[in-house]
Order: C-alpha cells, then structure tokens, then sequence
C-alpha cells in the first residue's frame, strides 16, 4: 500500500484537483471556440459568475476542510488515496458522471458548456494552486488568493 507523508498528501491533492480543473476548463474553452463570437462576452460573464461562486461558496471551503483533515491524521505516512474523505470521493464520482451524462446525451447546450465549464475548470484549477501553495510553503496554512483580494483558501 503506497503511503505518503501528509506534506505530500497536500501535493497530490494539488496536482490531482489542478489537473482535473484544467481538463474541465478545457472542455469549456472548446466549446466557446464553438459558438458565435458574438456572444463570447455574455459566455465570458456567465464563467466569471460560476466562477467566483464555486471559487467562493465551494471549493475554497473544501481546500481549507480537507487541508485540516489531511493534518490531522494521527499517522506521519497515509494512503497516498486519503487527500480526499469519502464524501469527497462520492461528491467527485457524482459530479464526474453528471457532467459526463450531460455531454454525452446532448441534455445541455454548448454555450451551456462554454460558459459553466470555464468558470468551474478555473475555479477547481485554483483550489489546485491552493493545494500547491499549502505544500510549498511548508506550514499548510491559508494562502492568500490571487484572484479574490483578502480571501484565503478556508480552514
């Protein structure tokens, strides 16, 4: 069983939420390069909507949530599966199905896609950098936020 100290636990945490936001990020980016450039401005609004409330009200409550666990554990070295709890995973499994479902049964549009996906993948994508600056920093406390000004990633 691949155990990891829990300093590390916060860089596979960033890597793996980075990653996964970059890759929904991307499928929104693809989808805006499909609609009328004449209405990316309003896309453009509608990603910096999703985008600050899931950065906001989610994802950096989960950053600071499963920072705090991940130093609690009473072990140095942990499963190196264990950046996430199992609601986590549950939460990660339905949102990954759901959002497939959506795409491939044609329930959304494209410029539902192009809009919701960018703000979300950047949102998820900065929970990631928040995981990285945890690490790096050697201590996992808060760190600053270099898009909402004043705000840390909770916990």
């Amino acid at each position: 069983m691949l155990k990891v100290s829990k300093r590390t636990l916060l860089l596979v945490a960033g890597i793996v939420w980075l990653i996964a936001g970059g890759n929904i990020a991307w499928l929104g980016i693809q989808s805006f390069a499909q609609m009328d450039q004449g209405i990316w401005w309003l896309l453009a609004i509608g990603a910096a909507v999703v985008f600050t409330l899931f950065h906001v009200k989610v994802f950096s409550k989960m950053v600071g949530k499963h920072a705090i666990r991940i130093a609690g554990y009473e072990a140095d070295r942990v499963g190196v599966w264990h950046f996430f709890d199992v609601p986590g995973y549950a939460m990660m499994a339905i949102m990954m199905s759901g959002g497939i479902s959506l795409r491939a049964f044609g329930l959304v549009p494209a410029w539902f896609i192009a809009f919701f996906y960018t703000g979300l993948g950047i949102a998820l994508a900065l929970s990631g950098a928040s995981f990285l600056i945890r690490f790096a920093r050697h201590d996992n406390l808060p760190a600053p936020c270099p898009v909402v000004p004043g705000m840390l990633s909770r916990g």
